[in-house]
């Protein structure tokens, strides 16, 4: 982080605890975790390596139901689909640089490649990435279901349980 990202964020903490932002429950931490999610483009998919250590994807924030479940699209033949079908562990992570906040969701990732998940995914231009169209065999649907949350902002954190 540059010197200017830094005090960008110093400043945006002390600002939200100046206005009195220091309650930070349950219900406020899933509503502006929603929030979060709903403004975001891009997410970081991490996913355990064949190694044992962790990688992290950037992806695009294509569709949510909630924080429970989240769907990506990625290529059938990439590395990080073959690493998710040997340990379906995994992680998303959504950040607002400012005020510096951020939301990490811990749960698991199912691999869908029904013609119903694809369609529901599939935009235009996405011919880019899978030529042959929505049936192409290289695409795939990636479905995240959470189960527990860390929300983080102002030098506070809360984890809780998604039902």
């Amino acid at each position: 982080m540059s010197g200017d990202a830094l005090e960008e964020a110093i400043q945006s903490a002390r600002e939200i605890k100046k206005q009195g932002d220091s309650i930070l429950n349950e219900q406020v931490a899933i509503t502006k975790g929603l929030e979060l999610i709903e403004k975001s483009s891009f997410c970081l998919l991490g996913t355990n390596g064949e190694d044992g250590f962790p990688n992290i994807k950037g992806m695009t924030n294509l569709k949510h139901e909630g924080l429970k479940k989240i769907w990506f699209s990625t290529n059938t033949s990439s590395k990080r689909l073959q690493q998710l079908r040997k340990d379906n562990r995994a992680c998303v992570y959504y950040v607002d640089d400012k005020p510096f906040r951020g939301l990490m969701l811990v749960g698991t990732v199912e691999i869908l490649q029904d013609s119903e998940s694809r369609k529901m995914l599939w935009t235009e231009g996405a011919e880019v990435y899978y030529p042959l169209g929505v049936e192409d065999p290289d695409y795939s649907v990636l479905r995240f279901t959470a189960t527990r949350s860390n929300y983080y902002q102002a030098l506070k954190n809360i984890s809780f349980d998604i039902e």
